[in-house]
């Protein structure tokens, strides 16, 4: 499947996730005034019923809840610990300090090296992360089954017996500093998401203080400090050990027992956060400010009850009404209708105590916060006075219940689930009885309970600026930072022990083979390639129509061509308006999107079983009956304006537009595929047409089934949707021709005032025809995919530069690609390049030792059978396979050809398409603050201000 880049803003969870980024929320699309009155007859849909999840739950002696669900159609098993610990009980003046801990807890223990985690998981194709959320920190890792043991071994001595010392905890806090700069200082909006919306909607609870923290906090923290937190609050009646999988329970049982039931429960009491928000006495208005700010945004916030509360189901419906799905109330309202905000959001409370309600705009270009406040408080209002209608109120349910499905696909999603009822709720059985409450609410609950804590003058408004715009004189409204002095540890300190010491990890146990998916195909009359796989017994359908094409295909001089093509395939047909398309998609629960990438474009609907059928039919509708309106066109493209404006503040967005321009310059793929701002003005309706007509055809088109279904019903269901789909009598357009010139080019893109600079070299590579294909695959591996990667050992794991630091190998059809990616302090930009040559230079000069090559194939063997094992995923690798002419068969293959590849073909490999003096080095950042040692590292660069790029130009400057 293929996805166009999304110039979405966040409305991001505040929680902090540990290698990942930040939940991202892509705004919607909205109906149009008019809706036609043939297609808009209500839609039936068929109920959708999300799987309980069957679990087991008891309590050990010493206080540990363990919660056990088992699943014997995965070779997988997923263990996951969770503390109820989380940013709510950082200590006075040392905000973000739980989740230091948790980045502090996959080093070293009594019988564990620091990565040993890595070794018992990523090494054998599992995989490990963890997250902060306000109140809790969860841990979970999944590996194929008969790595479980190994895994709750792992855990409990991580619990009972953690290494915190100075060198680990330094190293660390610089990579946690790393993080908050690319997450919170160098995103334009990081700012407003992670700091300005806690600090100010929140006057005593510790909700307050930012999860990730600050870095005057971060450096006032010591060791002492984190001993004396681990004590306090890891302690086994404080913890959750969940598993999901494939198991004997009675085994289980029995391994549980014999790691967990000997730690000792602890005598003091577990400090519980007591303080109460005090009710608010009237409405608020505040400021705020932040650097590279490009569109200035609001929210409003709220008091609210907890998760727990019986209002929470009718609070989450009522979010779901205002801003979920392409006929939001927001969406339709402020960015169709009023065309004032680029993007909307709102957000339900999710906290186990009191905690906050919000909506909020980032506003389009030109239009203001006193508008978006003026607009956004009249719905809320209207939700006051009016009830939502019954069609509203189905289609709120019925999306969040088909989520609840998706997330339930992977035995990683139903841990969480589980585990977030426990900690946050109180009660594992929430995990299935949220749901029956979701289905029960009514409109008068939803009406009731905005009427109860949505009070217009108990709000706080918060207005989020460019600093340039900051009036002379006016007070800073962030709250100042605590001055506190650090504890005196006096407990037990754990060290590492000698080797001969150690307890060993238990062995493996006998492999749980995996099914593999047997995928089936067949030709319409009409040329349409249609492939079905069954991928789980889960109610859950992907259908996903790729077509040949692609940004390749663009009209020289209107890059974003095919990427608004296939974005306007939803925007209205010959016989559905925009809302039609949306609302009656959104009714079944579906999920209809469009995306292009170089080569390829792809319409992909994600659906319960149940309502397969119709929702088909109105992909069918979409795929073959675009309208292509000039008014939905200049709506669409005035957004995407919006989103690159914001784009071009953030470091890591910038370097990635400047890359394709260097490394395919004067070719079909020398542009930005997405389209820039000289570009996309110049779109007309026309070359829309021009390019759907020429592309979107059945004979140029592989449809793939895959979820619940059989070949036959695959089949049938192509059939009904897609076989009168009408074959042109001419043949599709010839593939425009390969990039033939490449010379390696250095670029500065200065963006003054950004907290972090973002680093890639990059240069053309192999295509997926290339017989070295798996050599290729192993090898940048090797170098930069997973925690243990040499790319993220020695740039983050060594030396704390970076949050993560990767590669990616991305072969096609006509062209491939190499590129390292790394974010880091402005400071430590040309660091960061020598790091990275000498590390791809180190893989050319020697063949890798067995035991990496071994680890980093199974990264990928285990990755790629996690995909096989979802529908989304599934879909995906089939749909590559077909576009790239790869027999479908190469699923039953790719562990063994993966596992093929030698040591020496690795080093020929990087030796001869790796080689790093023909690389392109980009960097997006603050060149003053880089300063010389850049230009050392990136010699004869060219130097570009971000306010004088100009993408479409051979030169990139105006």
């Amino acid at each position: 499947m293929l996805r166009t880049a999304k110039f979405a803003l966040a409305a991001a969870a505040l929680s902090t996730t540990a290698l990942s980024p930040l939940v991202m929320a892509a705004p919607a699309k909205v109906k149009p005034k008019l809706a036609s009155v043939a297609a808009s007859k209500a839609l039936v849909a068929a109920p959708i019923v999300a799987p309980p999840i069957v679990y087991q739950r008891r309590v050990l002696p010493n206080g540990l809840k363990v919660i056990t669900s088992r699943d014997t159609t995965t070779p997988n098993v997923s263990v996951q610990m969770w503390y109820g610990v989380g940013s709510k009980d950082d200590p006075n003046g040392r905000s973000g300090f739980a989740h230091l801990f948790e980045h502090l807890m996959f080093k070293a223990t009594r019988n564990m090296p620091s990565e040993t985690l890595d070794r018992l998981t990523e090494d054998v194709g599992g995989f490990n992360n963890a997250s902060t959320w306000d109140d809790f920190t969860n841990y979970y890792e999944v590996a194929p089954a008969n790595h479980l043991e190994r895994l709750l071994w792992a855990e409990s001595d991580r619990l009972k017996a953690l290494v915190i010392d100075q060198p680990v905890f330094a190293s660390e806090r610089d990579v946690v500093k790393e993080e908050l700069r690319q997450r919170v200082l160098a995103d334009p909006y990081g700012r407003f998401f992670s700091l300005a919306i806690p600090q100010q909607s929140y006057a005593a609870h510790p909700y307050k203080r930012p999860g990730i923290g600050s870095i005057e906090e971060l450096d006032a923290a010591t060791v002492d400090d984190v001993r004396a937190f681990h004590q306090t609050y890891y302690r086994p009646d404080n913890a959750t050990l969940i598993v999901v999988g494939n198991f004997d329970q009675a085994r289980l049982d029995a391994m549980i027992d014999q790691y967990f039931a000997p730690i000792e429960k602890p005598s003091t009491p577990i400090p519980q956060v007591t303080a109460v928000e005090p009710a608010r006495s009237g409405p608020r208005t505040v400021n705020t400010y932040g650097p590279n700010v490009p569109l200035p945004a609001l929210a409003i916030t709220w008091l609210a009850p907890s998760a727990r509360d019986k209002d929470a189901a009718a609070l989450t419906v009522l979010d779901a009404v205002l801003s979920a799905g392409k006929s939001s109330r927001l969406y339709d309202t402020l960015v169709y209708e009023q065309k004032i905000a680029q993007s909307v959001f709102s957000n339900a409370p999710n906290n186990a105590q009191p905690g906050i309600f919000y909506v909020g705009a980032v506003m389009a270009g030109g239009k203001t916060v006193a508008q978006g406040e003026a607009a956004l408080r009249a719905q809320v209002a209207r939700v006051r006075d009016q009830r939502v209608s019954p069609a509203e109120l189905a289609e709120a349910k019925a999306g969040l219940l088909a989520d609840a499905v998706r997330k339930r696909e992977e035995i990683d999603g139903r841990g969480f689930a589980l585990g977030f009822a426990q900690e946050v709720e109180g009660d594992a059985a929430r995990a299935n009885t949220d749901l029956a409450a979701l289905q029960a609410v009514t409109a008068a609950d939803v009406q009731r309970v905005a009427q109860k804590y949505l009070a217009d003058d108990r709000r706080t408004v918060i207005r989020y600026l460019p600093e340039k715009d900051r009036p002379a004189g006016e007070k800073d409204a962030t709250p100042p930072i605590p001055k506190v002095a650090s504890v005196k540890y006096d407990g037990p300190i754990v060290t590492l022990a000698p080797e001969s010491e150690r307890q060993k990890p238990p062995p493996v146990g006998a492999p749980v083979a995996a099914v593999l998916p047997t995928p089936a195909e067949k030709t319409l009359a009409n040329g349409l390639r249609v492939i079905v796989a069954k991928s789980s017994d889960l109610p859950l359908i992907t259908a996903d129509l790729t077509v040949k094409g692609g940004a390749s295909s663009d009209p020289k001089g209107l890059a974003g061509t095919s990427s608004l093509t296939a974005e306007l395939l939803t925007e209205g047909t010959t016989t559905r308006s925009a809302t039609d398309v949306a609302r009656q998609i959104e009714a079944l629960g579906a999920n209809l999107e469009a995306g292009s990438g170089w080569e390829a474009a792809s319409l992909t609907l994600s659906v319960t079983a149940s309502n397969a059928t119709p929702a088909m039919a109105i992909m069918a509708d979409v795929a073959e009956h675009p309208a292509f309106s000039p008014q939905e066109l200049a709506r669409v493209r005035a957004e995407t304006l919006d989103g690159l404006s914001v784009s071009f503040q953030r470091p890591g967005s910038l370097a990635g537009f400047a890359t394709a321009p260097l490394l395919y310059a004067g070719s079909a793929y020398g542009h930005v595929a997405g389209g820039t701002p000289g570009s996309l003005p110049r779109i007309k309706p026309a070359d829309l047409v021009k390019t759907h007509a020429a592309y979107w055809r059945p004979d140029n088109a592989v449809l793939v089934l895959t979820g619940d279904l059989t070949p036959e019903a695959g089949f049938a269901l192509a059939e009904k949707a897609f076989g009168s789909w009408k074959k042109p009598a001419a043949a599709p357009p010839t593939p425009p021709a390969a990039p033939t010139a490449y010379a390696p080019r250095n670029l500065v893109i200065d963006l003054p005032g950004t907290g972090q600079a973002a680093v890639v070299l990059a240069k053309p590579a192999i295509t997926r025809a290339d017989p070295r294909y798996y050599q290729g695959v192993v090898a940048n591996t090797v170098l930069g995919v997973g925690f243990s990667s040499r790319l993220n050992q020695e740039i983050r794991i060594k030396r704390g530069l970076s949050y993560g630091a990767g590669s990616s190998l991305t072969p096609q059809g006509r062209i491939g690609g190499f590129s390292a990616r790394v974010q880091t302090k402005n400071e430590s930009a040309g660091e960061v390049i020598g790091l990275t040559r000498a590390e791809i230079t180190r893989l050319a000069a020697e063949p890798a030792a067995a035991n990496e090559l071994s680890a980093r194939k199974s990264v990928l063997v285990g990755s790629y059978g996690r995909e096989l094992g979802t529908s989304e995923g599934l879909a995906n690798i089939l749909g590559n396979l077909a576009i790239y002419g790869v027999p479908l068969t190469e699923i039953q293959a790719y562990a063994a050809k993966v596992e093929a590849v030698t040591p020496e073909e690795v080093q020929a490999f990087a030796k001869d398409k790796l080689d790093p003096a023909q690389m392109s080095v980009i960097v997006a950042g603050d060149a003053k603050v880089m300063g010389d040692a850049l230009l050392k590292a990136a010699p004869n660069a060219t130097v570009i201000p971000a306010a004088k790029l100009d993408l479409d130009s051979p030169s990139l400057t105006r």
